[in-house]
Order: structure tokens, then sequence, then C-alpha cells
């Protein structure tokens, strides 16, 4: 029998969401997608043999780079003992317990297999706590693939021009009110006007999924101070920022510590894992110690579990984060230097390993203004990029990832590559 996602003889028969990177900036030139092979370091190799500078890192994981040693290593012994047992693990201790000691917000924690788990599970916890149903998110936000999260999202649902999805029910939808990021008095408005209603508020810390974000000074802890004064919860969606930024994620890097926490990505090492965690008068409402029910037949996986567990004793090394972070700037700075070279509209950031490029006069601090960059210049820019040997995120609304394994010699070809990308740009935009 035919697989249902076969369309036709000559199609593949599987539709593939790891492959959404090739397909996002041009989806309607699916010959010009990338197959992937084999990674290693900061290089990946297609199925032709050509190797590429990554700076997707599988979108945020890969924080040591592809094939890490050490992490391979740990999978290999921990396979050889069992792929899973639907029952703990010492190692699954291990790893909540080393989760909660790096991020001192996280009292209880629960392992899940996925970022999208685990928002999907906060913000029923965050309901089941406070007996209320509507939560608000920001606009551009992605917080998984969840019905009530995918009101006017970012990421692969922003790039394709659906910020909502099919397929989720208006009265799901309606549970979910949407704001604009960065907007702290569009949030006290909607505590003024219905105080009693919103469970909770979901966020982002730093923005990576309609680009890279920074939160505008104080907004952060403008949401903290909000939900203590109505009693709602605040969730940090830190599946990519969460231990790619800082050590103690992006609340430990801003001193704003939320009730809920969601991780995914740099936890698993490469592998499927997620986990949630906070407060523990909150958690204690998850069963079987309370009514909000969560269970997953591969939670905690071993395998996966050993790959965390190896990722979070490598980035403990002294001095991880600022090499990763001079490493990240150097790149985002001559990037900078040589649009300006050309005359390009062009700007650059970086936090920590993440780091947002824009064809815009200066980074964006908002979806309205993530909106109004040059799309059409960024794909350009992207796939000149990409016949160069330079991977980067190929969506202008995808935040871009370095990794330890990333030399000097790496940015510096990346940015000598950029420089003659952009001159070419240049020279176009000029004739047009």
């Amino acid at each position: 029998m035919l697989s249902l996602l076969c369309l036709r003889r000559s199609a593949p028969c599987i539709l593939h969401e790891s492959q959404r990177g090739a397909f996002r900036a041009r989806t309607a030139d699916h010959s010009r997608a990338r197959f992937f092979a084999r990674g290693e370091g900061a290089y990946l190799w297609d199925v032709d043999g050509r190797r590429y500078i990554d700076y997707v890192g599988s979108w945020g994981p890969a924080i040591l780079g592809h094939a890490h040693a050490e992490t391979v290593q740990a999978v290999q012994e921990a396979a050889r003992d069992g792929l899973s047992f639907g029952a703990p693990t010492e190692a699954e201790i291990e790893m909540a317990e080393t989760l909660c000691r790096l991020m001192p917000s996280l009292e209880m924690v629960r392992l899940v297999s996925s970022g999208t788990e685990a928002t999907m599970t906060a913000l029923r916890l965050a309901r089941g706590f406070t007996g209320r149903p509507k939560i608000v998110k920001f606009e551009g936000c992605y917080h998984g693939h969840g019905d009530s999260l995918l009101v006017k999202a970012g990421s692969g649902a922003l790039t394709f021009g659906q910020p909502s999805s099919a397929g989720v029910p208006q009265s799901i939808a309606g549970e979910t009110w949407v704001l604009s990021y960065n907007d702290l008095d569009q949030v006290a408005a909607a505590f003024r006007e219905h105080p009693d209603e919103i469970a909770g508020i979901i966020v982002e810390p730093v923005a990576g999924n309609m680009n890279l974000i920074a939160p505008r000074s104080g907004f952060l802890q403008g949401l903290r101070d909000l939900c203590d004064r109505y009693g709602a919860v605040l969730i940090f969606d830190e599946v990519m920022t969460g231990f790619r930024l800082h050590l103690r994620g992006a609340q430990g890097l801003y001193g704003v510590q939320p009730d809920l926490t969601t991780l995914g990505k740099v936890i698993g090492g490469g592998m499927p894992v997620g986990a949630f965690g906070g407060r523990r008068d909150i958690m204690e409402k998850i069963a079987p110690l309370g009514p909000v029910y969560q269970a997953g037949t591969l939670s905690g996986n071993p395998v996966a579990v050993a790959a965390g567990l190896a990722t979070l004793k490598a980035i403990q090394a002294p001095q991880f984060y600022a090499h990763l972070s001079e490493r990240t700037r150097a790149l985002v700075e001559g990037l900078s230097a040589a649009a300006a070279k050309h005359g390009v509209a062009f700007s650059a950031q970086s936090i920590g390993g993440m780091f947002g490029i824009y064809f815009a006069a200066t980074p964006p601090d908002s979806f309205a203004s993530v909106m109004a960059s040059n799309k059409d210049s960024f794909n350009r820019f992207f796939h000149r990029m990409l016949d160069a040997g330079i991977y980067f995120a190929p969506s202008a609304f995808e935040a871009g990832f370095v990794s330890a394994a990333h030399s000097t010699a790496d940015i510096e070809a990346t940015i000598g590559v950029a420089d003659q990308a952009l001159a070419q740009l240049s020279r176009q935009d000029l004739t047009r």
C-alpha cells in the first residue's frame, strides 16, 4: 500500500520536517534543495560529497559541532545497554539534577521527547494551576506545533506566509491571545481588561523564530512584574535559547526568573530530548502528584539522555561561552563591515552563540520591523552563499548558530565569500 504522503510514483514518499530549512527560502524551487549525508565539526557534506561551513547546526542543538566525539561515544555506550526501557533510569535522574543545578529557576523537572511536547504541557500546566483559560503569546514567536500555539506563529509558518495553520479550530485558536513582542503596554492593557482570564504568558526571552530579536530593556522584567501582580504563570520558552546564549540560559543572561521553563535542542546534543520545569508548587500539579496529565513512551530515553549529558558536561568548561560569543561576534562584525563596504543596507547582531542577519539598516526589534526587511535581497544572498559552500539558515525569519567547532579560519572564509556575494548584490541593485 502506498504511503499517503506519496503524491506520485516519481516523487519522494516522505515529506520530512527536518528538511524544512532546505525548502524555506524558495518553496517553489525544490530542485535546489540540499540533502546532507554527513556532518563533522563545523561542516556538512551533501550527498554529492560537497562540503559546507554550517551555521544552522541542526537548528541549534549542535553547539559542540557535528559528531562531537565524546557525545557519539556516550550514545554508542548507552545503545549497547538497550534503546528504551519504559521505566526510570539513573541517567534520567542525573539529567534532571544537572538541569536544576544549572538553571536555578528549575525546582522540579520532567523530561519529554521534544520542545513541542514541553511547551504544550507547560500551557496545560499553567491552565491547570491557575484555573484560567487564556494564554498570551507574541506575534512571530514559535513554540512548537501544538494547535493552540499555531496562531500568528513564527519559524516555518511565518516563512511560508501562513502565520496560522489549517486544521486548527477557531475555538482552540481563540484561547490564545497574540500581542506584539517587545510591547509591554499591550500586555499591561490585556491584564487590566481581563485580570481573571489569563493563565499565563509564553515568550521566547530572545526571539529566534522571526530571526534573532533581542528583548528591549525592561521587557522581560515587565512581564515578570505583570504576572506577579495578576497571579499568572510566566513561561520562558528556552527550547532554542537554553544553553545557547549563556550557561544559565536567557534567564541567567537577563536576570529574570520565570515560573516555568521549556527546554530542548542543546540539552539533547542532537538527539530528541525536551524538558519542562519550574516552581515546585506548579510542577506538583503534574500527574501522578496532581491532576494535570502528561506522559510519553520515550520520555527520558536513555540513548538521547546520554547525548544530552555529554553535551551539558562539555559546555561547562571554563570560558566556553566567552569563546563562543567572541567567535559569533567576529562573524557578525565581519559581515556588517563587508556590507558597509559595498553600500548594501544590512545589519547583524549576536547574543551568545546565536546571530541574526538582516537586509535592513538596523537590527529589527519587533515583528513589524522584521517584515519590513528586504527578503528578496536575503534570498539572493542566501543562494550565493550556499552555492559557494556556506550554509546559512535559508530564511529571513530564522536565527543562525555558531558552534564551538567553528574556527577563526571558518569565520574568515565565510566573511570572504560574503564580501563577494554582497558586491554582486550591490552591482545588481545598481543596474535595476
